[in-house]
Order: C-alpha cells, then structure tokens, then sequence
C-alpha cells in the first residue's frame, strides 16, 4: 500500500491593500486542493499545519484548527452530511516541515485512522506584508498536500529520513524571533530574522549530501530520478511572488515537476528540504501512473 498525493494546490498573497493572513492563505489553497480532487471538506480526517510564520505573531491557539474552521472540515461531525470526528493540529519544523507532516500522514494513513489527510504550509509576514520588509526573506505563500491510500504500492511516499550537519557548535544558524529591545509598540507587526553568513552555502551543501546519503540507503538511480528542492520552487514559483518559498516549498516545487515536461527515463521523485539548523529532509515519490 502506497501513500499518494492526491492532489496540490498553492495560493499567494498578491494584494498590496489587503494584509496577508497564513489562515486565509491556507484556506485558499486547501479548498483549491479540495477542489482539484472533487473531494469534500467533510471527507478529511486529519489536518496537519507545518507554517511558522503567521499574522500578528500568533501562536494560540494552534493555527490549523483556525484553518480547519476556515476550510469547513467537520466542524459538527454530528450535524455534517458525511458525520465524522475531525482532528488537526500544528507541526513546526520551518523548511522542514512538510515532510515531517508526510512522515506523520504516512502513519495516520498506513493504520487507518483516517481516509485522507490533509497538509497545510502557509507562511506571511507577522506585518502582513513580505514586501515591504526588505529584511524579511519568505513570500506571503502557502501550499496545500492531499494524501491518500492507494492500491498499488509501488506508488507514493518512501520513508523519510532526516539528516543534520556534522562539526556544528549545536547553535541554529538560522532563527526568527520578536526583538525586544526595538519592538516598541509594534511588536505584533515585526519579526527578525537572522541567518548566520553562509547559511545558504551550508544548507546546500547539507541539502546535496542527504539526497546522496538517501539515494545510497535505498538504491535510488540519480539520472532516473528527478529532484524537487526548494531552490528548484524558487526558480519556478507562481505568478506575484516576492521572496523565497520557505514550508511550501516543497508544494511548488511538486507542482512545478508535474506540470513540467517529464525527463525522459525518469522513475520519480526525491523532495529534498533543508533550512534552519541546518538540517534536511528527503523523501522519494513515485506518482501514479509513472
């Protein structure tokens, strides 16, 4: 058995009048996943957020059951026309974090607690405005993931594995935090964010080195495989975006890849993440029908 994506969708903030909401964001693009997979709110399970970045600092409550409310998703398994219990929940691990989500999702679905699952990956400017901080590196974007069971299981996700850079002192070189000192009255509005130097050199090494390290473990052929990092989303990224991809990243770079023309000889997919710590992630992915 086999754990597919079943269909993904982005949504990015574009509005100069209006500020960016992580909330609305996702809802946008979970709804327009819903909506590629002619699947209805109410046959979601599970809902996994994995943003870090939000309006106005927010932090409680745990911004995926304000995104499940905003979505629709059973929110009175009593009363809905399909009636089941409804769960969702927050996973942090920045760049990270939606394989984190797949790998959790992997385990919900593989035991059949529930049918589909859903992941969420919306970061905005606590200001809500990505633009107008040159200091601030992510767009106002989100991306939406959702998986199912299928039949075959020579399809969907490999294991997941995870991988950190050797000789590191243990501190993170990358961190967003509310300044203290400089925040004045504005604090709900601002964030810093501090990257130590050559912190993109060393998230690209560790990057080239996990895909390495996974392709030995489990035999994958490198020519035959196509890699979806978040270099690759950045390049390639939907109409209006300002800044980089941070926890959807690996949404728009999927996306990229299947509307993109196929590689001749090409077996699938490795997602590879990595960001603040700096730490990796990699999994394979087989699409249906590939």
């Amino acid at each position: 058995m086999g754990i597919v994506i079943t269909a993904a969708a982005t949504a990015v903030h574009t509005d100069p009048h209006t500020p960016a909401s992580a909330v609305d964001l996702a809802g946008r693009a979970a709804r327009s996943c819903l909506d590629s997979a002619r699947v209805s709110a109410s046959g979601v399970g599970v809902l996994i957020n994995v943003g870090v970045y939000r309006e106005h600092n927010t932090f409680e409550p745990a911004l995926s059951a304000l995104v499940q409310k905003q979505v629709g998703i059973n929110l009175d398994y009593l009363a809905d026309p399909q009636p089941s219990p409804g769960f969702s929940f927050d996973l942090m691990n920045g760049a990270c974090g939606v394989l984190n989500a797949v790998q959790a999702g992997q385990a919900l679905l593989a035991t059949g607690t529930t049918e589909r699952l859903l992941i969420t990956a919306a970061d905005v400017h606590p200001g809500g405005n990505a633009a107008a901080d040159p200091d601030y590196p992510y767009a106002d974007l989100a991306g939406a993931l959702l998986l199912e069971r299928a039949a075959d299981p020579g399809t969907g996700f490999g294991p997941v594995r995870h991988y950190g850079a050797d000789g590191t002192d243990g501190a993170c070189d990358t961190g967003g935090y509310l300044d203290l000192d400089t925040m004045g009255t504005a604090g709900r509005s601002r964030i810093t964010v501090r990257r130590t130097p050559g912190h993109d050199a060393r998230a690209g090494e560790l990057a080239a080195a996990a895909v390495a390290s996974y392709a030995e473990e489990f035999g994958l052929d490198l020519d035959r495989t196509l890699v979806v990092g978040p270099r690759t989303a950045a390049a390639d990224g939907p109409h209006g975006i300002t800044g980089e991809p941070h926890t959807a990243a690996p949404v728009l770079g999927y996306r990229r890849a299947l509307d993109g023309v196929r590689p001749e000889d090409c077996d699938g997919l490795l997602f590879v993440t990595a960001g603040a710590g700096p730490a990796a992630a990699c999994a394979s992915y087989r699409p249906q029908g590939w």
